[in-house]
């Protein structure tokens, strides 16, 4: 019981709660529950993307395309339901995960094959990504009169007093929480960015396990382009343009280590809820939005530096109680 009260999720845990304390004793509106609903709704983009990001991350690996993934896979699910306004959700959707995972799988091959610094590759592809964007659309927005009513409704209709959108973030976060912890591929993220060299001898593909990662979080890049263009009704070039900055903060916030190996999918969605009512709030107390990036910029600076010192903590008590045995 004191692990758990101790761990990151129980400290997230408590500062939301008491964030959002403190923003309902000065505007009680904000914790009615229609608004708790649009907040959490707001924030289920963030929470999907950060599913994805976490995983990559747990394998020593970073993906900083995953907004400009959002954003080309969302362009072709626009214009596709332009030029075909009868095609059904379900396959405009399938569209978006397969488009989404091979944007994801092209980072994975260059980073397994070509063993090129994650981070150099999905800053690449994050500029090509957006180029082929500008390249598809000449420029040109998708606007709502364009789309079809089905196309925009999908991501907005309720079930049991939910959107479907914030149905999608929950589903994805329960089956990716039995991917994590209830299948060999699971472990395989953990143990290659606890020790690749020991993963190795445990038979398990290093490169294999991270171009994994990066088809995941590609695939789930791609629903959400699809989802986030569907509930704004609109597609353009910048559209989530340095979106990739909340979601690695997210993760960071959450707990889980730059260095991989160490974290959990809990952590992360609760660090995207953070940063998800942060963002809502910031309105509402009178601070313009546009602090939200620092905000952000400074959450992953704090957060960095806290597992930092946690782990060098954790080593000295490891090394203290190896001290001890040896002069037992």
């Amino acid at each position: 019981m004191i692990r758990i009260l101790k761990s990151r999720e129980a400290l997230l845990v408590g500062v939301i709660l008491a964030l959002t304390a403190l923003i309902a004793s000065r505007f009680p509106a904000f914790i009615d529950p229609a608004n708790l609903v649009n907040v959490f709704t707001d924030t289920s983009p963030l929470i999907i993307l950060a599913v994805g990001q976490a995983i990559v991350i747990l394998t020593r690996c970073i993906d900083l395309s995953v907004a400009a993934n959002l954003a080309l896979t969302g362009m072709v699910c626009a214009m596709l339901n332009v030029a075909y306004p009868g095609l059904p959700i379900p396959a405009i959707i399938a569209v978006a995960l397969i488009l989404g995972a091979l944007l994801g799988a092209i980072n994975g091959i260059l980073v397994w094959k070509l063993t090129i610094p994650p981070i150099v590759v999905t800053l690449g592809t994050l500029t090509i990504y957006r180029g082929i964007i500008f390249v598809i659309s000449d420029g040109a927005w998708v606007n709502a009169h364009e789309m079809s009513p089905a196309f925009t409704g999908f991501p907005r209709a309720e079930i049991l007093g939910l959107p479907v959108l914030a149905w999608i973030a929950i589903l994805t976060a329960a089956v990716f929480f039995v991917v994590i912890s209830r299948t060999p591929l699971g472990r395989a993220f953990y143990a290659v960015g606890g020790n690749p060299h020991a993963a190795v001898y445990a038979g398990i593909n290093v490169g294999r396990t991270q171009f994994n990662a990066f088809v995941l979080s590609g695939m789930l890049a791609g629903l959400t382009g699809y989802l986030w263009v569907a509930r704004y009704s609109v597609a353009y070039v910048d559209i989530a343009k340095g979106f990739e900055l909340e979601v690695v903060a997210a993760c960071v916030i959450g707990g889980i280590a730059i260095a991989g190996g160490a974290g959990t999918l809990m952590g992360a969605i609760l660090g995207a809820i953070f940063l998800g009512i942060i963002k809502n709030a910031l309105p509402v107390v009178g601070i313009s939005p546009f602090w939200q990036l620092a905000i952000s910029g400074a959450a992953i600076v704090i957060a960095v530096a806290f597992n930092a010192r946690a782990g060098r903590t954790k080593g000295r008590i490891i090394l203290k109680r190896a001290e001890v045995e040896a002069q037992a």
